[in-house]
């Protein structure tokens, strides 16, 4: 975990922001140009995304009702096949659900694999939990990324050994065979999904928590009435409807990966992990190399942990040629 100063933002002082991808504006201010002008790779987001239809009025001026939550709630059922003894609940990013998890049982240990997203990491911390990623059938609680963030490593159920398991399949959707969806049912099995990073609309700052019902409540009555916009419910349940999308997409995704990989093949790149919506490279220098297609306006995810990694979503259709050129 990397900290920086602190700074104002948002009006509030944060003395521990995290190291993520994404932040164009401070790409913006070390390299010139105008936010339009970037292209950013670094935060493995769908760039084509769900091309949702218009949503009703109501889902702008009415506080969200319980039929848009089951309908959505319905429409994730059956895309992800949950069984029916697991509960699902919607949350506003899976990030939310995340920074809350750590609060649902007592505090002790937490076994958390790395390197992987770092926020799992920061939320047990914050609320006073031990992180360790040695052995988890000591630990009071565990957390896996699967597919793993940025390596891509899959997991697998007799991985999971503590009371507490909680699995983040937030990159899952692209590969829905190796989802871990099924261990929903078991006590104490919490798996969140993200709807921003398949569907490409990581604005709309929507997720899921699905398991063990007792846990579920225990989250929904932490945040409250109405955590997702009615916008949300709406689009929401309008993408996971459309498995025909899905299907397609995952398969553009297959071949735009393969393709990255050729293009980046350029840099002497040697691809040694990720997803289809993000690859992770091994360079001779990862901070060279960033800073590099900066200089294009291409904005990349390097790891203050591993100097000769570097992590590249996928570019939108018209900026192929950009990330070529730079390379």
């Amino acid at each position: 975990m990397c900290g920086i100063p602190v700074q104002e933002t948002w009006g509030i002082q944060l003395s521990n922001q995290r190291d993520h991808g994404g932040r164009i504006d401070s790409a913006v201010a070390r390299f010139g140009g105008k936010r339009a002008d970037w292209i950013d790779l670094s935060t493995g987001i769908n760039p084509v995304p769900y091309p949702f239809r218009s949503v009703s009025s109501d889902a702008w001026t009415a506080l969200p009702d319980l039929h848009a939550h089951k309908q959505l709630v319905s429409a994730a059922r059956r895309f992800w096949q949950v069984p029916q003894e697991a509960a699902i609940f919607p949350v506003p990013g899976a990030s939310a659900a995340i920074a809350h998890i750590p609060r649902l049982a007592e505090t002790g240990s937490v076994h958390i694999p790395g390197p992987t997203y770092n926020e799992h990491a920061a939320a047990f911390s914050a609320q006073g939990w031990s992180v360790t990623e040695s052995d988890a059938s000591t630990a009071n609680a565990q957390v896996i990324v699967h597919p793993n963030n940025p390596t891509g490593y899959l997991w697998a159920a007799q991985d999971l050994a503590a009371p507490l398991r909680i699995i983040d399949e937030s990159f899952c959707d692209v590969t829905p065979a190796h989802s871990l969806v099924a261990l929903a049912t078991q006590p104490g099995t919490l798996i969140l999904k993200s709807f921003g990073k398949f569907w490409g609309l990581a604005g709309l700052r929507l997720g899921f928590v699905i398991g063990d019902p007792e846990l579920v409540a225990k989250l929904a009555d932490i945040l409250g009435p109405w955590p997702v916009s009615g916008i949300a419910l709406d689009l929401g349940a309008q993408a996971l409807e459309d498995e025909e999308w899905a299907e397609t997409t995952r398969n553009r995704l297959t071949h735009d990966a393969r393709r990255l990989d050729q293009v980046v093949a350029q840099a002497n790149a040697t691809l040694i992990g990720g997803t289809t919506l993000f690859r992770l490279y091994r360079v001779e220098d990862a901070a060279a190399l960033q800073t590099r297609l900066a200089q294009h306006h291409i904005w990349s995810r390097t790891f203050p942990y591993a100097s000769d990694w570097i992590r590249l979503g996928l570019p939108p259709e018209d900026g192929w040629h950009r990330v070529e050129n730079a390379l």
